[in-house]
């Protein structure tokens, strides 16, 4: 119910979003006329578009990205003839014909009086072509969806941001409307505010046909309601927010002394795999404690929890704990078995492994984030739980009180227990989080958040981009021929780049081959030089680096003082695919 009601005013709060302004004059438009028989249905029809687009796109496949293009063209040509019929009603009418006698029938088949079938017509083209730029409570919805896929929950918190977003355009349309109103009385400027909305309509049918939408007027914004959503996320209780939450999600579980009983240890049979170990089951595991650890070989958040996963196996292995990593991949690249056992193998993860692809161990346990750590005593009882990094010497403790409830005597309990500081290096090392000040990044446009090169991100389509003059703090641009996908961008020639403006001592991309066996060559520029002393684990000095594999790469980590820095990757070679920037 919680995540309803911020789902709600995460959609009221898109009218201060500079992505709502293209849909503005068709809104106003019909702010003359009988609120339930013209701005009802119109925004009826955009929120009820809007939820059925966004979740078929949660499917992730290919057509219906197609549709979904095909399906704005035509909404753009509808709009397009709307906004003559505003500016020169003669000439419309003949090609507005067609749409007014389905909208007749329309009209009839509601009973309605006129104007309310062609009302919801335009509705439904305009949620077609909004957009609405993806914010904390947005990117919260659209994340799990990623995951999930289309269901009744996803569709549900897409239609309370929906329904709030027609709620403050109908607030809107209700101001509008008197302010109309009163300068027809006063002024006799109806004519006059007529061609006004149809030429403005018609600008807006041109601004999103040339990606301005989710481009340029988020970029020139002088209002944001990131912060708003953000505050809201903080001042409410937090809610369970759907499955497969964002990376950086931090821990916030407090200290709990009494280890209270959170449910039993759910079934393992849904892993499509096993590595280092045959198959477990929760009943050959009792009398063990156990530690759950959902993790995905990219994540980096996952890899920096590692040395501390590691250290509890190596030190506890022997007292009875058992250590299942549960890999539930979140790129297509992760879950080919290969993969993950390269991964396992360089990262030395020598504890069993289940393969979750399908997301069947992530589901029984309710599963919300990577990493998320799952405490299960001897008798099979989940006493305790973890989301994210941090707390470390708390997840310890609970480790050591399970095995000492289980009968096992271990070192240092006639003393005060200090727990053992696992200190990773490479991208395992911990986050500066004194400097980090920008976000994990997906470049895939179904969770693409601050792209900047003009004309925006086109969808499952090959095009030129380029990157602009300046980037401000945390945008990003593609350079080059690429097609962007749900996950990744591909880049189809050589010289293709991608920019980054950030501020964090270590960026990373998450990075593959298009075709195995074939690396692509790189070269990594920080503030247009060589990153020299800056440069990560995977480039040399001089920015020199080949993506040989489907990893995430570490490319800058700054030593002694963190500034805000432009950071660019230039590809030698077509055939890379870019899904992620994560930093540290």
């Amino acid at each position: 119910m919680l995540l309803l009601l911020l789902a709600y005013l995460g959609g009221v709060l898109t009218i201060l979003s500079p992505c709502i302004l293209p849909v503005l004059p068709f809104v106003f438009a019909r702010s003359d006329r009988p609120f339930l028989r013209s701005g009802l249905p119109l925004l009826a029809g955009m929120a009820l578009m809007f939820v059925v687009v966004a979740s078929l796109a949660a499917v992730g496949s290919q057509w219906v990205a197609q549709a979904n293009q095909l399906g704005r063209w035509i909404a753009l040509a509808m709009m397009a003839v709307f906004a003559l019929a505003l500016l020169w009603p003669a000439l419309a009418n003949r090609l507005l014909s067609p749409l007014q006698r389905l909208g007749g029938r329309l009209d009839a088949s509601a009973g309605e009086g006129s104007g309310v079938g062609s009302s919801l017509l335009i509705g439904i083209a305009t949620g077609l072509l909004w957009a609405p730029c993806a914010g904390p409570i947005l990117g919260l919805i659209l994340t799990g969806a990623a995951l999930q896929g289309a269901n009744i929950g996803t569709s549900g918190l897409l239609l309370a941001y929906a329904l709030g977003a027609a709620t403050s355009l109908a607030l809107a349309v209700w101001i509008g409307g008197r302010m109309f109103a009163a300068l027809k009385r006063h002024l006799g400027a109806g004519e006059w505010i007529r061609r006004g909305l149809g030429a403005a309509a018609l600008l807006a049918v041109a601004a999103i046909a040339m990606g301005w939408d989710t481009g340029v007027l988020t970029r020139l914004s002088t209002v944001s309601t990131a912060r708003l959503e953000q505050g809201l996320l903080d001042a409410l209780p937090a809610p369970a927010p759907a499955a497969g939450g964002p990376m950086m999600m931090m821990a916030t579980d407090a200290a709990r002394p009494a280890l209270p009983v959170e449910g039993t240890l759910p079934s393992l049979a849904g892993a499509t795999g096993w590595l280092n170990s045959p198959p477990l089951d929760a009943q050959g595991l009792r009398g063990k404690v156990v530690l759950v650890d959902f993790w995905t070989y990219s994540c980096i958040n996952c890899l920096r929890a590692l040395p501390h996963v590691r250290g509890w196996y190596e030190r506890y292995r022997d007292h009875g704990l058992v250590v299942i990593g549960v890999h539930a991949p979140e790129f297509a690249f992760e879950r080919d078995v290969r993969n993950v056992q390269r991964a396992v193998e360089s990262l030395g993860v020598a504890w069993p492994v289940a393969l979750d692809n399908d997301f069947a161990i992530w589901r029984g346990f309710d599963n919300r984030y990577w990493p998320a750590h799952y405490f299960v005593d001897a008798q099979g009882r989940i006493r305790a739980h973890h989301f994210g990094e941090g707390e470390y010497g708390q997840s310890e403790r609970i480790i050591r009180q399970l095995l000492r409830e289980a009968g096992n005597t271990l070192l240092g309990d006639a003393a005060p227990v200090k727990t053992v500081a696992a200190v990773g290096d490479g991208v395992q090392r911990e986050a500066d989080m004194a400097n980090l000040r920008s976000p994990e990044t997906y470049i895939g446009h179904a969770r693409a958040e601050n792209f900047a090169s003009p004309g925006g991100l086109r969808a499952g389509t090959v095009f030129d981009y380029t990157v602009p003059a300046t980037l401000r703090l945390n945008q990003w641009a593609l350079g080059g021929r690429w097609t962007v996908g749900d996950e990744d961008a591909r880049l189809e020639q050589a010289d293709g780049r991608i920019a980054f403006r950030f501020h964090a001592r270590d960026l990373h991309l998450v990075m593959a081959p298009q075709a195995a066996g074939r690396p692509v060559r790189f070269r990594v520029r920080i503030d247009g030089h060589a990153p020299a002393a800056m440069a990560g684990g995977d480039v040399d000095a001089d920015g020199q680096g080949q993506v040989d594999g489907n990893r995430l790469y570490q490319l800058i980590r700054q030593g002694g003082d963190v500034k805000e820095r432009s950071f660019e990757i230039e590809f030698l070679d077509p055939g890379v695919r870019a899904y992620a920037f994560t930093f540290g």
